[in-house]
């Protein structure tokens, strides 16, 4: 692993790079995207419509509730009264925290046929430029691939950019359940793609979710592949603040909370991902069992002790990955804190060889992607860690679960 200088001087000469970086994007993009203003969203409107509904004459929960609550809810519901409200209020179903998973993926499939029709019709809308109704067309096309055969999709709100959540594997079965949390430009149409398909939500995910089933046959998993929130676009004000990981921890915290089961959790926080996994760390459920992160400007912390989580905390980098070269440190709200894999910051090294910069983590072959598979089956002892005395194994001792 590279080392670092951390003179005072060193860093004293990072921060005025990093605030004169700032001052730059401030000058040429404001704080439009800190300002910005939207009214009632489609996700919005069926949430409002089913908190005025009633269902056998009795008002409808609280679609905020806690988890459990809702799934009682949901429990006491006969097969008709379920399939009323996914058809009713498919977009607050879809993603109701506590709704039952099968109920959330129909719920979904019908949201996503209703917002690709949306799209459809804008296409040909002649009000629109010629570049919005590209943009239809791409987002209909998108919302078509969601709607394949044997998708499980988790969580689906249309809305600008848009969130996405799907599943691999059997969530409900699980021994063990892996999350991938995506960084900057992930959304609806970055999702998934053909070229460069690892680094992208959807590739993450399944190549996690392949490996750990090679690496540990009879291990029963699954993987959610989760841009669930609104990351940032580039490498502007929003990826350099908390402002989003903020919002995207309490999303990412929702999510954990409402998993059925109480099988172990790991999470793999890819780039501006590990800022979010960091803000989330402390809130978290205790069956979150790992936090690995990759190619990391940072988790909002100096040390992997005030990220105040029983979980163990994973960190991994390519010697090529461009993120090394980021200002680690926050000045005035700005930047991201320490370095998670210098000898400092108290994380598990893990090697990444193989991982091909800052994108490659999650390429078939790579000792990156065999490190989270073991961790995701709970294999600890298997690890290749970053630096030959095996210091990342100290004090573990687990095997992955039957």
């Amino acid at each position: 692993m590279t080392s670092f200088d951390t003179s005072p001087q060193l860093n004293v000469w990072r921060a005025l790079l990093a605030l004169a970086v700032v001052f730059v994007m401030l000058a040429t993009t404001g704080w439009t995207a800190l300002r910005s203003q939207r009214g009632d969203t489609p996700l919005q409107a069926s949430l409002s419509a089913w908190e005025h509904g009633r269902i056998g004459g009795h008002r409808l929960p609280d679609p905020q509730s806690e988890p459990t609550r809702l799934a009682r809810f949901f429990s006491s519901l006969t097969e008709q009264d379920r399939s009323t409200l996914v058809r009713k209020y498919s977009l607050a179903v879809g993603n109701m925290n506590g709704a039952p998973v099968e109920l959330r993926y129909r719920a979904n499939r019908l949201a996503l046929a209703k917002a690709r029709k949306v799209e459809r019709e804008r296409m040909h809308d002649s009000r629109l430029t010629r570049a919005g109704r590209h943009e239809a067309g791409r987002r209909m096309h998108r919302f078509g691939d969601l709607l394949e055969k044997d998708r499980h999709i988790l969580a689906f709100d249309p809305e600008g950019s848009g969130r996405v959540a799907e599943v691999f594997g059997d969530l409900r079965e699980a021994a063990r359940v892996s999350v991938v949390v995506p960084g900057v430009d992930t959304d609806l149409l970055t999702f998934q793609r053909t070229h460069r398909k690892y680094a992208a939500p959807v590739g993450m995910a399944k190549s996690l979710y392949a490996a750990e089933r090679q690496v540990s046959p009879s291990t029963r998993t699954a993987v959610i592949a989760w841009a669930d929130y609104t990351a940032p676009s580039g490498l502007g004000i929003d990826s350099a603040t908390a402002m989003r990981a903020e919002e995207g921890a309490v999303r990412l915290n929702a999510l954990v909370r409402a998993l059925p089961g109480t099988s172990p959790v790991a999470l793999f926080c890819h780039s501006y991902g590990s800022v979010v996994c960091g803000v989330a760390a402390h809130s978290l459920p205790g069956r979150v069992s790992d936090i690995a992160v990759a190619g990391s400007p940072g988790m909002r912390v100096e040390k992997a002790a005030q990220l105040h989580t029983s979980a163990r905390v994973w960190a991994m980098r390519d010697s090529d990955d461009w993120i090394q070269d980021v200002p680690y440190l926050e000045v005035g709200g700005l930047g991201h804190g320490a370095d998670p894999v210098s000898a400092g910051f108290g994380a598990r090294v893990l090697s990444a060889a193989g991982a091909k910069g800052h994108a490659g983590y999650f390429e078939p072959g790579t000792a990156s992607l065999f490190n989270f598979a073991e961790i995701g089956v709970g294999a600890y002892r298997s690890v290749h860690c970053a630096h030959e005395d095996g210091v990342c194994r100290t004090g573990l001792s687990g095997t992955a679960a039957a």
